[in-house]
């Protein structure tokens, strides 16, 4: 994708999350999104089919860089300047939650917050099962994976939304020791 491509990608994206930020999904429209990009509509269709499209790439965008940047402990954004890398991963996810890049949070708790909360889910699925589930796991072997990485995926997902609702009081390293406190018991 050229230079070109990349802006108007970016600044669809960014009209779409301004949007969401003060209306419902199902209430926007493909000409709302056009006229907050500065765009055409052929140019619109150019990078996405449909409104459907665009919000499944939207979420492909934003959280599979958080969940690969918390894989990724040498991807840190400048967060550990004092080179204090956190051993958890899910305390890096939420430090890169934490930064906030492209309002997340605020898609995470808006209006039509279950359908960013599913694809958020979805994308942990895969972090869940190969930093946990598939790790040497002690306790509850008799436990179906696929039940494990639900409930875990699940459950942090619950504890962002309650993290967000009491507004963020609770440091990344706080909310992983209690995340991990109920967590590893299972495992």
């Amino acid at each position: 994708m050229d230079r070109r491509q990349q802006k108007t990608r970016a600044a669809i994206f960014n009209a779409f999350i301004a949007l969401l930020g003060n209306k419902n999904y199902n209430n926007i429209t493909v000409q709302e999104i056009i006229d907050e990009a500065n765009i055409g509509r052929s140019t619109f269709y150019a990078h996405f089919e449909t409104k459907d499209d665009l919000l499944k790439e939207l979420c492909m965008e934003l959280f599979s860089h958080i969940i690969d940047s918390a894989i990724d402990s040498s991807h840190t954004h400048g967060l550990y300047s004092d080179n204090s890398v956190p051993n958890s991963v899910f305390c890096h996810l939420l430090q890169h939650l934490e930064e906030n890049h492209n309002n997340v949070l605020a898609l995470l708790s808006c209006e039509s917050s279950e359908i960013f909360l599913r694809y958020f889910k979805d994308s942990l699925n895969e972090l869940v099962r190969t930093q946990f589930v598939n790790q040497n796991r002690k306790n509850n072997q008799s436990l179906p994976n696929d039940f494990l990485v639900n409930h875990i995926s699940g459950s942090f997902v619950e504890m962002i939304l309650w993290w967000i609702r009491g507004h963020r009081k609770q440091s990344p390293t706080e909310l992983d020791q209690y995340f991990r406190a109920v967590i590893e018991p299972i495992l």
